[in-house]
């Protein structure tokens, strides 16, 4: 029987269970990273219209003297 377990993988590879797991006998398993770090669903959807102000030349030369 198939069961699938929340869990989170830490940088140095470390998993941590969402949920209690017991098994009767040493089990296989397969871990899939699901996704990429949480970024903010905001930041996702206003990427593109802020992008269209970011690459004025207004904007560049507004930043020009921290290059």
């Amino acid at each position: 029987m198939l069961k699938s377990i929340e869990a989170t993988v830490e940088i140095n590879g470390d998993v941590h269970l969402r949920e209690p797991l017991h098994v009767t006998f040493p089990c296989r398993a397969i871990v899939t990273i699901l996704d990429e770090p949480d970024i903010p669903e905001t930041a996702i959807l206003s990427e593109a219209s802020l992008a269209r102000d970011w690459e004025r030349p207004e904007e560049d030369a507004a930043w020009s003297h921290l290059q």
